[in-house]
């Protein structure tokens, strides 16, 4: 591993992902998935929009994976509010929905739509491309 590589590895390393989703269960799936390919990433768990949103202030998170169906403020909407507050944060929009429409609100919104069931390999390879 060259000076570069250990430079990008260690960027890697330090990210801080926060996965929001209403269902408990499914944030535990995220995060088993997450176990397997980024082990040393910090996790940042919220069930709604306005935990996500309090987290994104206090904690600052790099990456936030946001699920397009919750109660109150969907991923959505969420994501075009981050995208405002904090441009630099890299998202994706997790849905079971993959309409044309759902795909490109998440592309307007400055997000990556990532398809439920969420695998390891459509997840590693938006880290990948988030962490570049």
């Amino acid at each position: 591993m060259g000076a570069a590589d250990a430079g990008c590895y260690d960027e890697q390393m330090k990210q801080k992902i926060l996965i929001v989703d209403d269902s408990k269960l499914a944030r535990m799936a995220v995060i088993k998935a997450l176990n397997a390919l980024r082990p040393e990433w910090t996790r940042l768990e919220a069930s709604n929009a306005d935990e996500a949103l309090a987290l994104i202030r206090n904690a600052a998170p790099d990456i936030a994976l946001l699920d397009f169906n919750m109660p109150g403020k969907d991923g959505l909407t969420l994501a075009v509010e981050i995208r405002a507050f904090a441009p630099e944060i890299s998202l994706a929009v997790i849905s079971a929905n993959h309409q044309v429409e759902v795909i490109d609100r998440a592309r307007a919104a400055g997000a990556y739509f990532l398809p439920k069931p969420l695998t390891e390999k459509s997840l590693g390879d938006f880290l990948n491309s988030a962490t570049k």
